[in-house]
């Protein structure tokens, strides 16, 4: 409420935020699209490996070929207009940047972009959910210190679960469960770059003349993607996974109150305060009634007669007895959305989600029967996909985080469906970002020790 008010004050001011996007994808060209008609942001700059790609991006969404010819950071502040350059450095350490937007997707280079606001003084918004599956309790933890804002991405679905957890302990309600919708069956578990467009329903001519990239679609197919976004939920929300992971039951939206509440009551959830996934498709690969594919939910425990009262009342969806009900946002929009998280971050200093603990986390599980010598190749792969477990499972057992589980080469074999360890790889000791998980690993094993 209020954020377009102060963005336009903001513009009448002639001082606007100046943000900095790293990674001109998807995500990013979305953002860029809308950052055109938003008043109150200038795009400073736009960093990505591969300049001409950033170029490409913004004149597909609009961009007049003078907005982003400037030289330097200082000479699009002084013309408004915008840098593109592939020096990621040199961008966050300019004193000009208010806000970075690490849209990378890559999870090493993430834990780097955040250590370097840190050390610069630039608030974040993470896309990189990746990134923050992988360390982003600890992330959060040294932006915190470093008196700098760490924000998951409004648009992306786990900042948007987080917006309706706040909503529903705001107002006072207990959160039964919250989390989102796909499309899923066990076999996709299996699926790889070669069998993705299949299950997709497309042909790979199609997909490839669209620019659509096998391995990235795969992780959405594969359970690995639910995993990542449901254990960033889990960290900023203090909801918990269950012992086995995620069930993805089918469920559509009239029913989300009967299947996602407890065991005890006649749902599927294995604890009250759950994240959970449902399905597009029923297990028999029929579509579910009204799903919820591209949407997210949480859902609600009445703590009284009369609330439960209020609920027949107002025309709530219940579950049989009256105790649960449910709210759900039918859609998402990604990167149309961000400017909220920039808005909120550069404004309000306000994450629109944060880790404020480690209670989910994402391990490399195997797709098939591994042997030794063979090299992992990560999220949407033909190795691994990514399970969610309770950051303490993962632990205890020494879970490779999927995050890591790319390039690096098996020491043992590892049977299909089992989770990778720490003990079956070759990690490279003195990679940035293995020494930094291993770090927050030590920091939380302490603090759960202590809790214990």
């Amino acid at each position: 409420m209020n954020l377009h008010r102060r963005l336009c004050q903001r513009e009448a001011e002639g001082h606007p935020l100046r943000v900095a996007l790293i990674g001109a994808g998807k995500f990013g060209a979305m953002f860029l699209a809308q950052a055109r008609s938003t008043p109150g942001i200038h795009l400073l700059a736009v960093v990505d490996l591969r300049p001409e790609q950033a170029r490409a991006s913004l004149r597909r969404t609009g961009f007049p070929d003078e907005q982003y010819g400037a030289q330097s950071l200082e000479a699009a502040c002084v013309k408004r207009t915008t840098f593109v350059t592939d020096e990621v450095d040199r961008v966050i350490a300019n004193p000009l940047l208010d806000l970075v937007i690490d849209a990378t997707g890559h999870p090493a280079a993430g834990i780097a972009h955040v250590l370097a606001c840190c050390k610069h003084g630039k608030h974040i918004v993470m896309v990189n959910v990746e990134a923050d599956a992988l360390a982003g309790p600890l992330l959060a933890r040294k932006a915190s210190a470093a008196r700098i804002v760490y924000s998951l991405a409004y648009g992306d679905q786990p900042a948007l679960i987080c917006e309706m957890v706040d909503w529903a302990r705001a107002a006072g309600f207990e959160v039964v469960a919250a989390g989102k919708g796909t499309k899923y069956l066990p076999a996709y578990h299996a699926s790889t770059p070669d069998t993705v467009w299949t299950h997709y329903g497309i042909s790979a001519s199609d997909a490839k003349a669209g620019g659509m990239n096998p391995q990235m679609f795969n992780s959405f197919l594969d359970g690995t993607k639910s995993a990542i976004e449901m254990a960033a939920v889990a960290n900023a929300t203090g909801l918990q996974p269950a012992a086995t992971g995620l069930h993805f039951p089918p469920c559509g939206v009239d029913d989300l109150a009967r299947i996602l509440r407890p065991q005890s009551a006649g749902g599927t959830l294995a604890q009250r305060g759950q994240v959970e996934v449902v399905s597009s498709l029923e297990r028999d690969g029929r579509p579910v009634f009204r799903d919820l594919r591209w949407g997210v939910y949480v859902t609600l425990a009445g703590a009284s007669d009369y609330v439960r009262r209020c609920f027949r009342e107002y025309g709530l969806v219940t579950d049989p007895s009256g105790e649960y009900t449910a709210m759900y946002k039918p859609f998402h929009l990604i990167g149309l959305e961000l400017g909220i998280s920039v808005a909120s971050v550069g404004l309000r200093r306000e994450p629109t989600g944060a880790p404020i603990a480690w209670h989910g986390d994402v391990v490399a599980t195997a797709k098939r029967d591994l042997s030794p010598g063979e090299r992992l190749d990560g999220e949407g792969g033909y190795t691994v996909y990514g399970r969610l477990m309770p950051a303490s499972a993962s632990l205890a057992i020494g879970g490779l985080p999927l995050g890591l589980a790319h390039g690096i080469e098996l020491k043992r074999a590892v049977p299909v469906g089992a989770a990778l360890t720490w003990a079956d790889v070759a990690v490279i000791p003195h990679d940035p970002a293995v020494l930094f998980r291993r770090e927050m690993e030590e920091v939380f094993a302490r603090e759960m020790s202590l809790v214990r």
